[in-house]
């Protein structure tokens, strides 16, 4: 019988990390396990060849028994623009298991720090309306004596007054140790007590906070909302990477992982939780708090999300006819899910409407109901590694969800990385040349979402990328990169014929879920009136360059609007009022779901869409 592999350990230089290997775990599994993140497109399945390490020290081994030169490049597109010259070679971590201790270099792009992480939700401060769930309310209470020895919820129940209250079990745990904590024993207690609906869920000082936190939870990254449930003020907000993006960029990457067994679903369910807490942790903490004072929450996310934060099973959810285990809002109470709140805290996750168009697009609807219900026709779009449509015509709603995948984020993409330091953002046409703009205005290292579509409308331009998508040769930026022609954006960030081709199956989807959808309401593209445009992502792109490269229909820009994450603002009007939680279960039952995948004519309308504008619109000099 032979012995496993003696464990080894991985030391990450630029991180101050070492991790432990177990047994035949591959570098990028090792780091997942351990939280170090390594970008990794396909959750480290060996399809994306995003997750490009240097072992600089030890031994290593390749995962399958291709010669290692299938599986290694001269240098990373993302670092250098040339050759190693007799350094390591850059190599996919999700393909090389170690045989010794080990040094790696991890790719700046896996290292740059977030600075766009979906808070900006485009309200410009707008005061929320408030209707809480939870209401606070300041008692004073007689103490007890040997004359009035009442048990200490009953003393609590006589203070509220309320015929029919009930206490939560870890509420009424903590009952005592606040009252005594809280008054001189002689003269009486003050206490504060939090009631949902008819139960008291929470004891704490007089004169305490009452938080809640509203909770935007997307496939990429997740913001929360610090409310101040008494006025209504946003205290604090936050954006962090979904963790769960190590199991894959996209949610079929996730769903397969999660059908496992129920280890693998797990491992979702706790990274969607640890983020959610780290969150609440931190924005508590920004404003002098603790998450203890969080009293209630709500919870926005499509299908998945949604399905996998809850433990609910997501293998039918993967598979035709996509079909969900609930859509109707539903309450949890908060410590069921792990999370560190107050004794009695109840988590709203926001109803879904069908397939994968989930809470979060039902609240982007609640955020923009001032813009599509004017009269005539909109259309209401957020775009993601799942795109969420609704075209609001006459009074009725359809929705339909895209597979658009990462690759409008830049996920997916040979150089792609997120909207960090270094990340081109920005692609422009001067003198016959490109001309790059980087967020936080420094060397290039990657290419984010806005930067991909500016480079595909800068190259179709340039004439470098033809109508059918291919890169030509003989331009000055066009150069040989494993095999397949790329452009050079940058010294070391390239746009290859494989990126073109997954940008085109992207917009592709994305344009046949906006025809089919109209072709529904017998209306062509023209009759839009309001193009509305949501997510982080959208808006930072150029809608002239989705004009140019086929993702918008060519409308006037003036129809266009973009504003922001508009499910972290309608998720916060559901945290701060129960009319707007109402709201929100009213339109997910008007919207009429349209499976798109099953339509006869889904596939010959996406192939039209596959290929970019011949004639590209005039643009103003």
């Amino acid at each position: 019988m032979t012995s496993p592999p003696a464990p080894h350990r991985l030391h990450f230089p630029e991180l101050d990390r070492e991790i432990e290997v177990q047994g035949d775990e591959t570098i990028f599994h090792s780091a997942r396990r351990n939280g170090l993140r390594i970008v990794g497109a396909c959750g480290g399945r060996g399809t994306c060849g995003t997750c490009v390490v240097r072992v600089v020290e030890g031994r290593i081994d390749h995962v399958h028994s291709a010669p290692p030169e299938k599986l290694e490049t001269d240098a990373d597109p993302a670092t250098s623009d040339k050759p190693s010259h007799g350094r390591k070679k850059w190599l996919r971590a999700c393909q090389l298991r170690v045989r010794s201790d080990c040094t790696v270099e991890v790719a700046p792009r896996s290292m740059a720090t977030v600075v766009r992480a979906d808070v900006d939700t485009g309200d410009a401060g707008e005061q929320l309306p408030l209707d809480p769930a939870v209401v606070s309310h300041d008692l004073n209470l007689t103490a007890a004596t040997l004359s009035d020895n009442r048990c200490d919820a009953e003393r609590m129940l006589d203070a509220m007054n309320m015929p029919g209250l009930g206490i939560d079990i870890d509420a009424a745990r903590q009952l005592s140790t606040v009252l005594r904590e809280n008054g001189d024993g002689g003269l009486g207690w003050a206490v504060r007590a939090h009631r949902r609906d008819r139960e008291l869920i929470d004891f704490a000082p007089a004169g305490s906070r009452s938080l809640g936190i509203a909770v935007d939870l997307g496939t990429t990254n997740v913001a929360a909302f610090l409310i101040d449930l008494e006025s209504g003020a946003q205290l604090a907000s936050l954006g962090i990477e979904n963790p769960q993006t190590a199991w894959g960029a996209d949610l079929i990457s996730r769903i397969n992982h999660a059908i496992g067994g129920p280890r693998a679903a797990a491992d979702l369910r706790e990274a969607a939780v640890a983020a959610i807490n780290g969150l609440a942790h931190d924005l508590c903490r920004a404003v002098g708090s603790h998450t203890e004072r969080i009293v209630d929450a709500v919870v926005c996310g499509n299908t998945a999300m949604h399905h996998l934060l809850l433990g609910l099973p997501v293998r039918q959810l993967g598979r035709a006819p996509f079909v969900a285990a609930l859509h109707a809002p539903m309450e949890v109470k908060a410590r069921d899910l792990g999370l560190s709140f107050c004794p009695g805290a109840r988590v709203l996750m926001a109803p879904n409407v069908g397939g994968f168009v989930g809470g979060d697009h039902v609240t982007t609807l609640l955020a923009t109901e001032d813009r599509w219900r004017e009269e005539g026709t909109s259309l209401v779009m957020d775009i993601g590694t799942n795109t969420e449509i609704s075209l609001i015509h006459q009074g009725k709603i359809s929705s339909a969800s895209c597979p658009s995948g990462p690759a409008l984020e830049g996920g997916h993409i040979s150089c792609g990385m997120r909207a960090a330091d270094g990340a081109i953002e920005r692609v422009r046409v001067e003198n016959g040349r490109l001309a790059v703009e980087t967020i936080g205005a420094c060397d290039a290292v990657g290419l984010c979402g806005s930067g991909v579509l500016d480079a595909l409308s800068a190259l179709r331009r340039l004439d470098i990328i033809s109508a059918r998508g291919r890169i030509a040769a003989g331009h000055p930026d066009v150069v040989e990169h494993d095999g397949v022609r790329a452009a050079v954006l940058a010294p070391g960030v390239i746009f290859s014929q494989h990126d073109v081709r997954a940008v085109q199956l992207a917009k592709a989807a994305i344009r046949t879920g906006v025809e089919l959808l109209l072709r529904d309401h017998g209306i062509d593209e023209q009759r839009i009136d309001r193009f509305i445009i949501a997510g982080a992502f959208g808006a930072y792109i150029d809608i002239a360059s989705g004009i140019d490269i086929g993702l918008f229909p060519d409308l006037p820009i003036g129809r266009f609007v973009q504003v922001g994450n508009a499910a972290g603002l309608g998720v916060r009007r559901m945290l701060s009022s129960v009319k707007a939680r109402t709201r929100a279960a009213e339109i997910a039952g008007a919207c009429r779901y349209v499976e798109l995948s099953t339509r006869s004519e889904f596939q010959k309308t996406f192939m039209h869409h596959i290929g970019f504008p011949a004639e590209l619109p005039r643009r103003p000099q």
